[in-house]
């Protein structure tokens, strides 16, 4: 037993020194000697945009997560294959919005235009910025982003398999989903706040409203009454499922804590949201952001920092894309 356990602790400290060490090679002001106005170039095209459609603020937020989640946070998500066999082809990414993809070739072209950045800024790291600012744009907090990120070169459909939460799961699944990633439940109930923004389909929610045996007339309990009345209207049966709702249906384009508020009337539109309010784990934790906008912003830019880490490549892993959509 005690050889076990020498064994397991030797093994957890050399797991432990590699991912301090990698996260420790990202930091706020890594191209401040070689590209010192990134974050400015940055968000300067993402405003553009912003400005152009609101859809640029939930669009790249859900990129990073469904970047990080997958292979880490590489931009692989970015990358685009000629056989429909990259991350973004899986059926869990198909529903990415296009103004999200283009967020980044923009805010990439706008870093690329000035001659002391060309090629100096990974696309994961512009990623990882964009995503600050529509957040900050939508408003939501601004939050120091750390760099040094570098971009991957593999993007597979396979390696989405079961890497991403679904609409489906209860807190037990999404606990163990986010503590893989070194997400602690506080993360996983701040970071599922990012619903306070954008939209979904029918198709992710008729689950809810309808059971497709006869009569089908049941409601998910969980799920408040009339709110389930007004999902049925913007989503009958025979409806093409690829229709939009807005994930908040009190404030969808601003970044605030309704949400949450939401949940404790039963109004989450997806299981695993209102999970966070029904079970008791996490409730109390729900009903804090729900009254304090304040501690749910600072929860939010913590739990971004520490998604932003995971599956880091650094240093001399990976490279620096001079096309965001294909390695080099």
């Amino acid at each position: 037993m005690a050889s076990s356990s020498s064994c397991f602790l030797s093994h957890f400290l050399v797991f432990f020194f590699f991912i301090s060490t990698t996260f420790g090679q990202l930091r706020p002001n890594f191209y401040s000697s070689t590209c010192p106005n990134v974050e400015t170039l940055v968000r300067n095209a993402v405003q553009a945009k912003f400005r152009q459609t609101f859809v640029t603020a939930p669009a790249t937020l859900r990129l990073f997560f469904h970047d990080c989640f997958v292979r880490g946070c590489d931009a692989s998500i970015l990358i685009a294959s000629p056989n429909n066999n990259a991350e973004k082809d899986h059926p869990d990414n198909l529903s990415l919005a296009g103004d999200g993809f283009d967020t980044v070739v923009k805010a990439k072209a706008a870093v690329d235009s000035d001659p002391r950045c060309t090629n100096k800024v990974s696309c994961a790291d512009i990623l990882a910025l964009a995503t600050r600012d529509v957040v900050s744009l939508a408003g939501g907090p601004f939050y120091q982003v750390e760099l040094g990120r570098r971009d991957g070169r593999i993007s597979t459909k396979a390696s989405v398999q079961r890497r991403l939460p679904t609409p489906d799961d209860k807190l037990d699944k999404l606990t163990a989903l986010f503590a893989s990633h070194g997400l602690d439940q506080t993360d996983l109930i701040a970071l599922s706040g990012a619903h306070t923004i954008g939209f979904s389909h029918c198709s992710r929610v008729s689950k809810r409203i309808y059971n497709f045996s006869p009569p089908r007339t049941r409601i998910d309990p969980t799920l408040n009454l009339q709110y389930a009345f007004q999902l049925r209207q913007m989503c009958p049966i025979k409806v093409d499922p690829r229709i939009a709702i807005n994930m908040d249906p009190n404030t969808p384009n601003t970044f605030d804590n309704v949400y949450y508020q939401n949940l404790q009337q039963g109004k989450g539109l997806f299981t695993s949201d209102q999970t966070l309010f029904t079970d008791n784990r996490s409730k109390a934790t729900v009903n804090l952001f729900a009254s304090n906008p304040i501690a749910f912003g600072q929860a939010f830019a913590n739990a971004m920092t520490k998604l932003g880490r995971v599956g880091v490549l650094t240093g001399n892993q990976g490279e620096i894309r001079r096309d965001c959509t294909r390695p080099n």
